[in-house]
């Protein structure tokens, strides 16, 4: 007998075969979820932002509204993803001695979650960012993207603590 705990169960699989899990039953709740990112700046491309000559525009007001379409455009993205509707989106995107910080939270009405939505609005910021300063560096990063929070639905709140 092992005192190693059972993995938990992949929805998104049934029998080794994928598959989108059937929502039909739940009841829509309000549901609520919040992302971050960072793009890593290397020294010429953070010089290119601050400048503020960009030609495309401004680089964090282009992420900021990257990110809202990319929270509605989820479930294009991501293969086994429920169209849910989107009831709120929020996207911050700062300039911070790390880089460029950006925090997505996204709300819904639905009988699933919008962790998806979340994540997506940073990473669809965060690209934009890297294709708003290409030019001046390919070096650039994009980590750190990870849920922080969610609240709603049977596997109930959650909250990053470190």
């Amino acid at each position: 007998m092992s005192d190693t705990p059972a993995p938990p169960e992949l929805t998104h699989f049934v029998a080794g075969q994928p598959r989108m899990v059937d929502v039909t039953g739940k009841a829509a709740t309000h549901r609520e979820a919040s992302a971050e990112a960072w793009v890593v700046l290397p020294p010429e491309a953070r010089a290119a932002l601050e400048s503020g000559t960009n030609k495309k525009g401004d680089p964090l007001m282009v992420a900021r509204l990257a990110g809202l379409a990319g929270s509605k455009r989820t479930a294009d993205l991501i293969t086994l993803c429920h169209p849910i509707p989107v009831t709120g989106a929020q996207v911050d995107v700062s300039l911070e001695p790390g880089g460029v910080h950006i925090v997505a939270t996204v709300r819904t009405q639905a009988p699933t979650g919008v962790e998806m939505e979340a994540l997506t609005a940073v990473t669809v910021a965060a690209l934009n960012v890297y294709d708003m300063l290409k030019a001046a560096s390919k070096a650039i990063e994009i980590q750190g993207v990870r849920l922080l929070s969610k609240s709603g639905g049977k596997s109930g709140d959650y909250r990053r603590s470190d």
